[in-house]
Formats: C-alpha cells, structure tokens, sequence
C-alpha cells in the first residue's frame, strides 16, 4: 500500500513534519510494510521556510528583529540557491510569540517582517517569497513598510505609534526615504487565506479575535483599516479595499501589494510546485492531511483543502486528522475530503491534547488503518 502524508503544522503544538511522522507512526502499528512518502506541506504559515529549504536547498539565515511587541528576537528566513529568500513572516511576528494575556492588536506590529525582508535584500536578494500565515497583528502591513523606509505621520506631521489601534491617526504617508533596494526586488506573496481586508469577512472579524480582540475592538480595528486603505488610495494610488487575500495576516497581504509591490499567490500552489506533491498524489494509494483546526475556512485555501483537490483529481481517497472540528467542516466532504477525524479521545483540555498530540495523531491514524485493512467480502 502506498500512502502519501501530506499535512500541515497544527498550530501551536507540532510542525508539519512532526504530524506526519506521528502520522506514519500509527500507520506502522497495522501495515509494517506500508510504503510512505511524507511531504510536510505549508501554506504560507509556521514551517513555510523550512518546507521550501527541504524541496530546494538552501541556507538558513537567523537574524535579530522586533517581535510583535517591539521585543529583540533571534527570527530567521531561507536563501534557495538562486538567491530567493523565502520568509514567514511568523517567525518576527506570529502569534507564537505572544502568551495569551499579550496578544493585543492594537499594539502589536510587523515591523519584525520588514526588517527580515531588508536583511535579505542587503544580503543581495531580489527576490522575496514571503509566507503570511500565523501573525499575532492587525496593522495592515504598517510596521513592515517602516522598517522599509515609509512613514506615517499624524494630523501634526508626528509618526503615529505601533499597532491597529492607532491607523485612524495617519494623516499622510511619506515614501521619499523608503530604501532603493525596494525597488529591484520583486516580493511574492504566498498567502493562504482570501479574505478581504475589512467587512465581514475581513482580517478584522474573521481572525481579530483569536489574536486578542473583544467584538468592540473588532469594529475599531476594522474601520482603521478602511481608514488606512483610503489612505493608500490617496498618497501612492493603489487600492487594496477589496482585494482577494488583502485581509490576511490581519491586513499585511494589502500592505504588502501597496508597500513593497508584492503579488498574492496562494501559498499551497508555490509548495506543490516546488515539492512535486501532484506528481506523489498520482502514485499514491491513500493521501493523509491534516492542521490544527478544520472548518468551513479550510476550503478557503488552506493546505489540507489543496490536498484535497489533487486527491479529488486522480480519485484517491483522503483522511483528514485535525485537532479540532469546527463550524462548517462537513462543508468539506464536497471538496474532495472522504473521511475527517478529530483526534481527542475523550474529554480533555486543550493544554492536554496539545501535550498527547504525537500519541492522539499515531492512535488516530492506526484506527483508521485497521479499517482500511478489513478483508474485502468475497
């Protein structure tokens, strides 16, 4: 039997590569001759850079930047050996870095993202693949562009503080001082989500609230974004209100395509190309995937949805395991999906499932297998 994993990190709890190995794990506990293939798969977020080093080759630069809260941090990024950079921009500014009680997107910024895309280019890049997945901010790219040179000044000509909360301040943008190596690097945007920057379903309502922000804040933070798009319209004439993926990570899709020229792609398809996982999908029996969390967003582009899709092409039956099942996922048995687990097996807290993750990810998959391996009736 042929089985290809092909899962991406569960958030706050396992990378990619773990779930597939816990994963393949289980598998061997019911076929011990099983051949697997294992390609951790990232869409844009947390393992984004080291699933495109294991594909490519390359070096691994670590640098110090700002994390979300303007505190010195030891952060990283990928050169491929054509001198692309590859950054998540998780790794200065995802919301691994915050403990619950910090998460705060009023003053929480993506200044540490810019100052990993200017390290880059200073080492001669130019070309920045950058994965957005995973942030802890909402200030619609505004800390990255600082780190690149803009300004965003108030009503007295004063820079406005860090953070969502104070975007309703800028009165202008100034870019005579942005670093001319801006302008010789082109900046891809692998983003896995598709959501608008502001509305209903903008960085504000969908994903505001799990970086710390009350219904109250949510509607703050949704009119300063629309305020910052008006002013982007206004100081470098692109608008990015309703542009597809500007909403994500919390309105650094839009601020990437205003500020630095970047192109939205989604993440999955740079991965799948550049792993070869169509061409895995084709040959496998079984196809396995995964993330922490599955719902009626998953079919937005997320990883597992991708996954689904090829599986869907060629015919293959896919499993999906997550930690969590939310509103929406039987949406997904539409999408190519055959059979969706969730991995607690009994009641438990959160702090618990994360701690038994490797052992509820092998229990789960050996579950399924022995279903699988049932003698077909004669």
């Amino acid at each position: 039997m042929k089985v290809l994993i092909a899962p991406d990190s569960f958030k706050d709890c396992l990378e990619a590569a773990d779930v597939a190995r816990y994963l393949g794990e289980g598998i061997r506990r019911v076929i011990p001759d099983a051949e697997i293939t294992s390609i951790p798969v990232a869409d844009g977020g947390e393992g984004f850079v080291q699933t495109m080093l294991s594909a490519m080759g390359g070096e691994k630069i670590i640098t110090r930047v700002f994390d979300p809260l303007m505190r010195d941090v030891d952060a990283f990024y990928g050169i491929l050996p054509d001198g692309t950079a590859v950054i998540e921009m998780a790794a200065a500014s995802g919301i691994e870095h915050l403990k619950r009680e910090e998460r705060n997107p009023l003053i929480t910024t993506t200044i540490g993202t810019g100052q990993l895309m200017l390290n880059a280019m200073e080492r001669g890049c130019r070309k920045i693949i950058i994965g957005i997945g995973g942030s802890a901010t909402n200030d619609g790219g505004v800390g990255m562009a600082r780190a690149l040179g803009y300004r965003f000044l108030d009503k007295d000509g004063m820079e406005v503080p860090p953070g969502g909360g104070s975007l309703s301040e800028i009165q202008s943008i100034d870019f005579s001082k942005v670093n001319p190596l801006m302008g010789e690097t082109a900046v891809w945007v692998a983003c896995d989500v598709n959501n608008p920057l502001i509305g209903p379903r903008g960085a504000s309502a969908v994903y505001g609230p799990q970086k710390g922000a009350t219904p109250e804040l949510v509607e703050r933070l949704d009119s300063n974004l629309e305020h910052l798009a008006k002013m982007i319209k206004k100081y470098l004439n692109i608008d990015v209100l309703d542009l597809a993926g500007g909403g994500a990570a919390g309105g650094l899709g839009a601020g990437l395509v205003a500020f630095a020229g970047g192109r939205l792609q989604a993440g999955f398809d740079i991965v799948k190309e550049q792993s070869h996982l169509e061409e895995a999908v084709k040959v496998a029996d079984i196809v396995l995937t995964g993330e922490g969390k599955m719902d009626g967003q998953t079919k937005q582009g997320k990883t597992p949805w991708g996954v689904a899709q090829l599986a869907q092409k060629y015919g293959k039956p896919l499993f999906a395991f997550a930690g969590f099942l939310g509103d929406g996922y039987r949406e997904l048995y539409d999408e190519g999906f055959t059979s969706i687990f969730a991995l607690p097996n009994g009641p438990a807290s959160l702090d618990a499932c994360i701690a038994n993750a490797p052992e509820l990810l092998a229990d789960t998959a050996e579950q399924v297998f022995r279903v699988l391996k049932l003698p077909a009736k004669s």
